[in-house]
């Protein structure tokens, strides 16, 4: 349960996600990624990515 609550940066979703952190930037400026501010930083939190993940897998499945 520990894992599903742990924050991410930029470069954690890039590896989980197969994309580069500017991308990831990206998608949390438009709201395509669900994620806050930190600072000037970007965070995720890791079981919103996840969902995401299986989200953009049933999607690639479903087309």
């Amino acid at each position: 349960m520990e894992s599903e609550e742990s924050i991410l940066n930029s470069k954690d979703v890039a590896l989980m996600l197969d994309m580069s952190p500017d991308t990831v930037n990206e998608y949390a400026r438009k709201s395509i990624l669900p994620a806050f501010k930190q600072g000037r930083q970007w965070r995720f939190r890791q079981r919103d990515i996840q969902s995401f993940k299986r989200e953009m897998q049933e999607e690639a499945t479903a087309a």
